[in-house]
């Protein structure tokens, strides 16, 4: 690698000195990044007790079920086939897929922040994210996105915070709901006739 191709060590010590100035902004931004984690993190732990009804199992299982499963997508993804299998009723399953997909939207918003380095100028305040994502753009490879952290952006992930907070009430809503279904449709007599499956 040439040396033009190594990028400068940055001015740590200017850094340093001008970081107390900054330092109002970068904790106010530091706050909301622990908050969007914290938040997804309240909600994402809901989804033990949405395992625990639609599997008809008991809360250490559907705790062992969740920890096993070690990615949040294959989390959801287990959600919505058990959904579809066994929740019969629309309307509670409209609600799932509501919650699951505004959780889906605060997990791309999340991982972005969680997954990024983060540039500052020489007066030691942060102004962008770069996506650790890599991707191909016009045939080259190359680290994901790089975006402001602007006024703009700052405002965007107190939005999103509140709307965390809320969804986290709406799970805590819909989980009771879901047991008294779950609980009635267990219940009721099995129709006879299904199709078994057969020693080989």
């Amino acid at each position: 690698m040439d040396d033009d191709q190594i990028p400068h060590s940055p001015d740590f010590d200017e850094l340093d000195r001008l970081a107390p100035n900054k330092a109002g902004r970068r904790n106010l931004l530091f706050a909301l990044i622990g908050n969007i984690n914290y938040s997804w993190s309240n909600n994402e732990s809901t989804f033990i007790y949405i395992l625990q009804h639609l599997m008809e199992t008991d809360e250490l299982t559907a705790t062992l079920v969740f920890g096993t499963l070690n990615t949040t997508r294959a989390r959801v993804d287990l959600i919505e086939r058990l959904a579809d299998a066994k929740l019969k009723d629309d309307t509670l399953k409209k609600k799932l897929r509501r919650i699951l997909r505004i959780f889906n939207e605060s997990t791309r918003l999340r991982n972005e922040f969680s997954h990024a380095t983060f540039r500052q100028n020489q007066q030691g305040e942060i102004t962008h994210t770069h996506s650790m994502r890599i991707q191909r753009k016009n045939g080259q490879i190359q680290l994901g996105e790089i975006k402001a952290l602007d006024d703009a952006r700052i405002a965007q992930m107190g939005k999103a915070i509140e709307k965390l907070v809320k969804l986290n009430r709406e799970i805590w809503a819909f989980i009771p709901e879901l047991q008294h279904t779950m609980s009635q449709a267990a219940d009721k007599p099995q129709h006879q006739g299904s199709p078994q499956l057969q020693p080989s």
